[in-house]
């Protein structure tokens, strides 16, 4: 394959940088000259990993003291600044995270062509199935998807402010308008990063492609396991959601008589208050899930869809008790793929959790369902089938 100059983008949350990181890290495995933009924390692994780091533009958008930049304002003008940057790397193709419109739109303006990458399920929905999001699942007869089905003239208008929106930032750049929804996904490759196992059954188009979790982690050492054979069970709190600690405390208390063993970290937020550790319980700030998640059998966590991919590669039930945003659509996913357990926010009580895990370890159908999915994954490289559709547009584009 002959090298390339390409441009990756990101959002700087965990969830969306790290599946681009483990794109790129292929990508410049390769050959190819990589340049990834996303937030300056991430600068040192991206470097590391052999990539060139480009720090993404920032604009303030919410109100403060000064005057404030409208939300189309200021992706307008990241958009305009990532102009420079596509020209000065020569990129041949640009992939942008579905949150991020500037590399985007940049790419579009110089004639690049442009990727997007899902880090997560699909989020567009088709005829007859809940909103993104929601929670709720795939419905099973044809009165629940034309239940669902009336409800679509709410989510269209909502999707059709969102296209006036994108048209009206499009422009101001200068760009010809869309007539479609979703403007911000390429009509020139898609790629999801999930187990097409937890995708709802659906037509899919010749661009979108469902490649399998792309995973990547800051580097982190070895922790102790708690001693003995038991089963273990890894508490693994959301890195920005439950700020009391709910899940952590709740899942501590609830497993505290149960015959197996607690690995349970604080993810380096701060605790309120002393929490009772149980004698079969390690409680530590951080943990490494691509060392620790292998030697687990049940994951809990609120159903961030980085967590979940990688404790089901892992071979691990989960538990999702979602605290916001997609990890509901995430908990749903795992309940209708029979992978684990979902618990309802309102039930984040020790008694819920218990028999929660309990379910996890030892109802079968779930256990032979989660080996399935980690046989798939061992079996489909992610990072490598991304890479590979990456190197095809970049190739079909010198080719035109």
């Amino acid at each position: 394959m002959t090298p390339r100059r390409l441009l990756l983008g990101a959002f700087g949350d965990p969830g969306h940088a790290f599946p681009m990181v483990a794109l790129g890290c292929e990508l410049a495995r390769r050959g190819h000259d990589v340049t990834l933009q996303t937030s300056a924390k991430w600068r040192e692994p991206v470097e590391t990993a052999g990539m060139a780091f480009a720090t993404a533009p920032e604009y303030q958008v919410f109100p403060t003291r000064d005057r404030p930049l409208k939300p189309y304002e200021a992706v307008v003008r990241a958009a305009q600044e990532t102009v420079g940057l596509v020209e000065s790397v020569q990129a041949e193709a640009v992939v942008a995270d579905i949150l991020t419109l500037a590399p985007a739109l940049a790419g579009e303006l110089c004639g690049v062509p442009v990727g997007t990458l899902i880090p997560h399920v699909h989020p567009t929905t088709p005829p007859g199935f809940p909103p993104y999001s929601l929670g709720a699942r795939l419905p099973r007869t044809r009165l629940g998807r034309d239940g669902w089905q009336r409800l679509s003239g709410v989510v269209d208008r909502g999707l059709r402010q969102g296209r006036d929106e994108l048209n009206g930032t499009r422009r101001r750049l200068g760009l010809e308008p869309l007539d479609r929804f979703h403007g911000g996904q390429s009509r020139e490759l898609v790629m999801v990063a999930t187990f097409p196992q937890l995708e709802y059954p659906r037509p899919w188009l010749d661009h979108e492609h469902v490649v399998g979790p792309l995973l990547w982690e800051p580097p982190f050492g070895e922790v102790e396991l708690p001693p003995g054979d038991a089963p273990l069970v890894l508490v693994a709190p959301s890195t920005s959601q439950d700020p009391d600690h709910r899940l952590l405390r709740a899942a501590l208390a609830g497993l505290a008589d149960l015959p197996v063993r607690v690995l349970a970290t604080w993810n380096r937020r701060p605790l309120a208050g002393p929490v009772r550790v149980p004698a079969n319980t390690r409680l530590v700030e951080w943990v490494s899930y691509a060392r620790t998640m292998p030697r687990c059998d049940v994951v809990v966590c609120h159903g961030g869809h980085g967590t979940v991919v990688r404790a089901l590669a892992s071979g691990c039930a989960v538990v999702a008790v979602p605290a916001a945003g997609d990890m509901n659509e995430n908990a749903a996913r795992i309940d209708w793929a029979g992978v684990g357990v979902r618990v309802p926010r309102r039930f984040t009580r020790p008694g819920a959790l218990r028999l929660a895990v309990q379910r996890a370890l030892w109802d079968e159908r779930i256990g032979r369902r989660v080996r399935e999915l980690a046989a798939w994954a061992a079996a489909h490289d992610g990072p490598a089938r991304a890479a590979d559709l990456v190197e095809e547009l970049a190739a079909g584009a010198s080719a035109g």
